[in-house]
């Protein structure tokens, strides 16, 4: 779980190298086209067999896959690695904690929402665009717990997620051909863009893959409140992305409301 978080974040910070040359859509279409090689690899989809049921909840999964990686990849450019991903942890968070009904979730919520509230308070240097793309994330990712739930429930194993993954790298190829064509990168942000894949897709889901099979989900779920925590380490140290006090303590409060909520359920 440690080596799965610390991939995805090391992935992003080495994918936000190449944004000088390729920007962020740039290297959300090369993570794109890495992460539809590893699932179709990993989930050999038979696209002719899927009936339209199951390609209604796949063309949702594709459209919001690309979105989220997108708005995730812009936010960071704009905000920094740590604040964009824990903006974008604001989606898995409010689905666990309006699917309960218990005070402690509602607490967990003021908590959350505190920490919110205090990150895009009003400063002249605050970037209003780059936490609206974060909350953007958020939102994706929430939509895309859904997703995946209906794509697994109507699509055997891991086909209806390497779908969605192929079609969202091929909605993103023709931005590939026109940026080579515009100007071709370096192999420096090529090699970037693509370890950014590997290690923010590739290396996470394989990792997931197998750490499900032996740990948990609700364990899994409550060391996913790391992530925010790991983006910000991860930023200060392998980016220069320093944050103040009030930053940390406002990532701090998200986290800690998702661990409090995870811990009482395993309880």
């Amino acid at each position: 779980m440690v080596g799965s978080g610390l991939s995805n974040q090391v992935g992003a910070a080495i994918g936000s190298l190449a944004f000088p040359v390729l920007g962020p859509l740039g290297v959300v279409a090369v993570r794109q086209y890495v992460a539809a090689l590893v699932l179709f690899a990993v989930g050999r989809p038979g696209l002719r067999d899927l009936t339209w049921a199951q390609w209604r909840p796949v063309l949702g999964l594709a459209v919001v896959f690309g979105t989220m990686n997108l708005s995730l990849y812009t936010a960071i450019d704009r905000i920094g690695l740590g604040l964009a991903v824990t903006l974008e942890f604001l989606g898995p968070l409010t689905i666990a904690l309006t699917a309960a009904r218990r005070r402690v979730d509602a607490l967990c919520a003021v908590i959350a929402a505190a920490g919110v509230v205090t990150l895009m308070r009003p400063r002249p240097s605050t970037d209003y665009a780059g936490m609206g793309l974060g909350l953007l994330a958020a939102c994706c990712w929430a939509s895309y717990i859904l997703l995946n739930r209906s794509v697994g429930r109507r699509v055997p194993g891991a086909q209806g997620s390497a779908a969605a993954a192929g079609i969202s790298a091929l909605t993103f190829l023709p931005i590939g051909v026109v940026l080579v064509l515009r100007q071709p990168p370096g192999a420096a942000a090529v090699g970037y863009a693509v370890a950014a894949g590997v290690l923010s897709s590739a290396v996470p889901y394989l990792a997931d893959l197998f750490t499900l099979r032996r740990v948990p989900a609700q364990a899994f779920g409550l060391f996913m409140s790391v992530n925010p925590l790991l983006a910000a380490l991860v930023g200060w140290i392998g980016l220069g992305q320093d944050l103040g006090p009030t930053e940390w303590a406002s990532i701090g409060a998200i986290v800690a409301a998702n661990t409090l909520s995870m811990l009482v359920r395993r309880d």
